[in-house]
């Protein structure tokens, strides 16, 4: 075993394990807000004024007290926080937004005592055995597991992914808690319905706990990109993987965010070759790993090459979801208003039956997001103020309760990756002829 700084953004805290104690860490935090939303009614009683239930609960101490005890629990409470955040951010009061964006950081790490117990449940007691070396500090800490390094026996580098304890054995009681929880709040719109998301986070984190699952992903992007020399997928030692334990090599590379101050030619090259990515992943190869998160891209200078990490939100894409979006690109690219709404529709992403004036609304917001596609020279992703007029179409589309619609899982996932992208771009200010590029897939 080996020490190594532990990486300054993560703490080591106990992940709480077994469902008593889990169940105790948020019975305990819902009993505190309820004594402080007793408290409200009661002094609203004697005034005979309304009780606000949202100013009674949402104090910045209680914000804090919600969220890290969010993220101490790792998993399922976690997950769910970072999918509401992403999915529903527009219509959401602000308390609870801020309370769900802060989830998408990273987690605390494992206790050492907790580390150890993970080794020997996935190695045995003699886990040593199977390293040359294994480093204590974990480089990066998720929802699921966190990440460290090791050297094989034969002498290959590896980056270990280690579940935390009881993660996975408690994503269905977990779930119910934080959603009871969310609901209790009183803070989640009513027009939303919270179960189709409750069970789309249970779907994800199951998949996201199989690192068997994960690993064959890892091997297909591998084979799949195995000629592309703009990319390098770590390789999967299914040697030294279990249930608890997903081992692949470490390549070595930089954060994506790195281009940044990079050649423009090279920021350009790098966001070019990952729009193509995903669109190769949605038309061609039927595949996509759908999270968007920056950290799941890392950049070698040295070769240019874009080192692809992290596959457990891979999933398939049925025929049907890829030839809707095609069909949507296509009439967006052509500008054809009535091909797009019924496109849009046809995926799920608005509901059919809006008003004339809402039809309009969407499509407008539609229309201005085409407008890169259609713009015959490269797009200049670094001075466009696109980003912030679509959010400010976003959130004013928000406010109309008429619209409010959660689409189907996979579309919501689809635009997720698309929408991560074109932050990553506009982060990065690269300029990508996009419309060259989409040429193949639209004659």
């Amino acid at each position: 075993m080996s020490e190594t700084p532990m990486n300054p953004g993560l703490r080591p805290r106990a992940v709480p394990t077994g469902r008593v104690a889990r169940f105790a860490r948020m019975g305990g935090l819902a009993t505190g807000l309820a004594g402080q939303a007793a408290m409200a009614r009661a002094r609203a009683a004697v005034t005979g004024a309304k009780p606000d239930m949202a100013s009674a609960l949402m104090t910045p101490r209680n914000l804090t007290r919600i969220t890290d005890r969010l993220s101490e629990m790792r998993g399922a409470a976690m997950k769910l926080g970072q999918l509401l955040s992403m999915e529903t951010g527009d219509v959401l009061p602000p308390e609870l937004a801020g309370i769900l964006a802060r989830l998408r950081a990273e987690g605390d790490a494992m206790t050492p005592k907790q580390l150890k117990a993970v080794l020997e449940a996935a190695y045995g007691t003699d886990f040593r055995q199977n390293f040359k070396s294994f480093s204590t500090a974990p480089l990066a800490a998720a929802s699921i597991g966190q990440v460290h390094r090791a050297v094989a026996r034969d002498g290959m580098r590896l980056a270990l992914k280690l579940q935390y304890p009881g993660v996975k054995e408690a994503i269905d009681s977990d779930l119910d808690n934080a959603a009871g929880l969310i609901r209790w709040s009183g803070l989640w719109p009513k027009e939303l319905d919270l179960a189709p998301l409750i069970e789309e986070a249970r779907k994800q984190l199951r998949e996201e706990a199989d690192y068997s699952r994960e690993g064959r992903y890892l091997t297909q992007f591998g084979t799949l990109l195995a000629d592309d020399a703009r990319f390098a997928v770590p390789e999967f030692r299914e040697d030294l993987s279990t249930d608890v334990a997903l081992a692949m090599s470490f390549e070595d590379a930089a954060p994506i965010e790195a281009l940044a101050e990079a050649d423009p030619k090279d920021r350009d090259t790098a966001v070019t070759a990952l729009i193509e990515l995903c669109l190769r992943e949605l038309f061609d190869f039927r595949v996509m790993q759908t999270d968007p998160n920056f950290a799941n891209y890392r950049w070698r200078a040295e070769t240019g090459q874009i080192v692809l990490l992290d596959f457990g939100a891979t999933r398939d894409i049925p025929d049907a979801l890829a030839e809707g979006h095609l069909t949507l690109l296509r009439a967006g690219v052509e500008g054809q208003r009535s091909d797009v709404l019924a496109a849009l529709e046809g995926i799920g992403f608005v509901k059919p039956g809006l008003s004339a004036v809402h039809r309009e609304a969407i499509l407008d917001m539609a229309d201005l997001g085409f407008s890169a596609l259609r713009q015959r020279d490269a797009f200049d992703f670094g001075v466009t103020d696109l980003a912030n007029e679509l959010r400010q179409k976003g959130q004013v589309i928000g406010q109309e309760r008429e619209l409010w619609h959660l689409p189907p899982a996979d579309t919501l996932f689809l635009q997720r990756k698309i929408g991560g992208l074109y932050l990553l771009a506009t982060r990065l200010g690269a300029r990508v002829d996009l419309h060259h590029m989409l040429k193949r897939w639209l004659i």
